[in-house]
């Protein structure tokens, strides 16, 4: 499974207000997206997100966002290694993605591009 890189997950009262701090320090602008209720923006290696607090209740158990080059390979590899996969593969804005539980107790998103 080959790993891209990796997004810090953060969650914001004011998206407004936070997204041009985030574009300056990352040096280019927001893609801008909603899914479930919950305004997101990627910024750099940045995913902000703000909505509902029930929303972002369950999505603070997430650790990180990692990206991957095919997210059945990461499916098929993690449930390998005993990783629990919580949901996914399903599409999103920017992708497809699945949530799954290490055997640590740790949750991750991964993602892929592909359209």
């Amino acid at each position: 499974m080959d790993i891209l890189g990796a997004t810090l997950r953060v969650c914001v009262d004011d998206l407004e207000t936070a997204v041009p701090f985030y574009e300056r320090l990352a040096g280019g602008p927001a893609l801008r997206f909603e899914r479930g209720g919950v305004q997101v923006a990627a910024v750099g290696c940045f995913l902000l997100m703000s909505g509902p607090e029930a929303e972002l209740e369950i999505l603070r158990k997430v650790a990180a966002t990692i990206a991957v080059k095919d997210v059945d390979e990461a499916h098929r590899v993690l449930s390998e290694l005993g990783a629990h996969i919580i949901a996914g593969p399903v599409g999103t804005p920017a992708g497809r993605n699945l949530i799954a539980m290490h055997p640590d107790g740790v949750v991750y998103e991964y993602v892929d591009r592909r359209a």
